[in-house]
């Protein structure tokens, strides 16, 4: 059975600190690029990082980088999303998606527009983050 669960999110002030960690099983995790996404009320889901399967390369949103850092550790087939420095504008649901990676194809390069929707094999639950001000 394809798992992909996403944990970790909660409340927390603004300039705090969390970690979302994105736990994948019932697929080979190193043939797929990990992606974190995020969706506010009202606010259609986009992309927040990335992280490709075959060298790590490591993508950010603009409104995240330099706070947000995104890493994975392929022996627990986990990717996680270190998040400092929290603004209440980043409240949302987060969600993690892997996307198949051939040596032509990254996926990571869209993570910024929609097309993960149709490129990503799986999705989490999503884990909701709630920052306050």
């Amino acid at each position: 059975e394809v798992q992909l669960q996403a944990s970790g999110g909660g409340l927390v002030q603004a300039g705090g600190s969390l970690r979302l960690s994105c736990a994948a099983s019932g697929f080979t995790f190193d043939d797929y690029a990990i992606g974190w996404f995020r969706q506010a009320p009202g606010k259609e889901r986009g992309g927040v990082s990335c992280i490709s399967s075959s060298d790590s390369s490591t993508y950010y949103a603009d409104s995240v980088k330099g706070r947000f850092t995104i890493s994975k550790d392929n022996a627990k087939n986990a990717v996680y999303l270190q998040m400092n420095s929290l603004k209440p504008e980043d409240t949302a649901v987060y969600y993690c998606a892997a996307a198949p990676q051939g040596q032509s194809h990254i996926p990571c390069l869209y993570f910024g527009t929609n097309k993960w929707e149709a490129l990503a094999d799986y999705w989490g639950q999503g884990t909701q983050v709630t920052v306050s001000s």
